[in-house]
């Protein structure tokens, strides 16, 4: 009997042992501290010359997306009040945005670069709807930042500098002028300019618009003594890509116009820059303004 009593509570203390094994909270795995230092990499600033597609907020965006169908543009008659021609610089490579422009239902001018994927298409697009359509000619520049294929530069011997413009003219065949892309330093050498004249002179019924990169220029002096009608650029739209900014500078735009009866305002194909113009035009036609292709300014 003794000896069953003693197995008895053996096993009980047995059983008791092993419930408390059981139901004891197990210890947690060890784990990595989560990181509090990770590093968030904001994007840059788009510069004034764009050099990769825009990122724009999607109302931005929506904006632009939602402009009027292209309508011709109609000329301006003469004497008929002040008028600001705005150029679009850099087009054949952002076709969506530079379409927004197209669609506007008023005279713009688009500048092309040469041996870009889009520099056919939209310059085809842009002749189609009415707009004008210009050779934005890469020209070197004080920096050395390097404006693109096709550019003229200082180096150059004068055969060289017309070969090159006469081939960027082959690349946007539909262009009726031309202003220089970048071009600092080119733009304010005098043999370099006769040379890009000369050819635009050759082709004849070509203009010439100085978009004065640099206060140094002499484009459109050396236009102008040629014999090419020509003009010069008052105002840039969109160092800043921002729609207030650039709103802005279409109502010096417009002031400058009411002035001296006219103003050439050059910007980029930019979201902003298309919202900032659709949301101004209402505001032109109050002004008594008037929107004209680049050409009608040249004299």
């Amino acid at each position: 009997m003794f000896k069953r009593v003693l197995i008895l509570g053996i096993l009980l203390i047995a059983a008791i042992g092993v419930g408390w094994l059981l139901l004891r909270p197990l210890a947690h795995p060890h784990r990595a501290p989560v990181s509090e230092a990770t590093e968030t990499v904001e994007p840059t600033e788009t510069p004034a010359e764009p050099t990769e597609t825009p990122a724009e907020p999607a109302s931005t965006a929506a904006q632009a997306s939602s402009t009027p169908s292209a309508s011709p543009a109609t000329p301006a008659p003469a004497g008929s009040g002040p008028r600001v021609a705005v150029i679009i610089d850099d087009c054949g490579q952002w076709l969506e945005v530079e379409r927004g422009f197209i669609k506007l239902p008023v005279p713009l001018t688009l500048s092309v670069l040469p041996h870009v994927h889009g520099s056919a298409v939209i310059a085809e697009e842009a002749n189609a709807a009415g707009k004008g359509v210009m050779l934005h000619l890469p020209m070197e520049t004080v920096s050395g930042l390097y404006p693109g294929p096709g550019e003229v530069t200082t180096k150059m011997s004068d055969d060289q500098v017309r070969a090159q413009v006469t081939d960027d003219l082959q690349q946007v065949p539909l262009a009726q002028g031309v202003n220089n892309h970048e071009g600092s330093k080119a733009s304010a050498d005098e043999r370099v300019m006769h040379d890009v004249i000369a050819v635009l002179a050759e082709h004849g019924n070509m203009f010439f618009i100085d978009s004065r990169t640099s206060a140094q220029s002499v484009g459109e002096n050396v236009a102008a003594a040629a014999g090419v009608p020509t003009a010069s650029r008052d105002v840039f739209l969109d160092n800043k890509e921002n729609v207030s900014y650039t709103e802005g500078q279409l109502r010096e735009a417009i002031t400058i116009a009411k002035r001296s009866g006219s103003a050439i305002a050059i910007g980029h194909p930019r979201a902003t820059t298309l919202a900032a113009l659709t949301a101004m035009l209402p505001e032109f036609q109050s002004e008594g303004v008037q929107l004209v292709l680049a050409r009608e300014l040249t004299r």
